[in-house]
């Protein structure tokens, strides 16, 4: 698949460019693309989107921070797929399964992000996305320093005891598999938005 990236001289891009032409994709400029995959930031990801959906180019997004709703209404006005997703690794979706079964019998929970300072968000996609499948309104807490990369933990207590759930992603070729399912999968997705990882993990 020809495959115009966005954010290929960050800290995920520059993970993601070598590996997308080692599964055979080939990176081109967005008149070319028959895709396009953006990891830049919420200042840029809009302006992104909709310029490759204005040339008829579907989206593969993973960056956070915006809200994907109007493009996803272009998206879907043009007939052509928008997939956002907040985590493309797949632990952390895992994570976030298993989170949302264990409080059904532990309702009360917290959740901890832990991300690197460059990141601009807070609280973290996916940290919402996770909130959003707990009882309650579970309160996030945001940590930025140096040294992370991304790391998210729920914790869910009961009387007598704390089940923690943890994903902790080491280096941003976590990321990948995310990204080359997302892409496989991208031509066969209902025209406009389709939201998380999960949703293809159960296809």
């Amino acid at each position: 698949m020809k495959v115009v990236l966005f954010g290929a001289g960050g800290k995920v891009g520059s993970v993601l460019a070598p590996a997308l032409e080692a599964a055979g994709h080939e990176l081109v400029e967005l008149p070319e693309a028959e895709a396009m995959v953006d990891f830049t930031s919420p200042e840029a990801v809009e302006g992104n989107v909709l310029a490759a959906l204005e040339q008829g180019v579907p989206c593969v997004v993973g960056t956070t921070g915006w809200d994907p709703g109007p493009a996803g209404a272009v998206a879907a006005e043009r007939a052509l797929q928008l997939f956002v997703a907040p985590n493309f690794a797949i632990g952390a979706v895992l994570m976030m399964r298993l989170a949302a079964e264990a409080a059904r019998f532990l309702p009360r929970a917290e959740i901890v992000e832990l991300h690197g300072e460059a990141k601009k968000d807070a609280p973290s996609g996916t940290a919402k996305a996770t909130a959003e499948l707990l009882p309650g309104d579970p309160p996030v807490h945001s940590v930025r320093l140096p040294g992370l990369v991304a790391h998210q933990e729920v914790l869910l207590g009961g009387d007598g005891q704390l089940l923690t759930i943890r994903h902790d992603a080491y280096s941003r070729e976590a990321y990948v598999p995310g990204v080359l399912l997302a892409l496989e999968r991208l031509p066969a997705l209902p025209p406009g938005l389709t939201l998380g990882l999960a949703t293809l993990l159960e296809a």
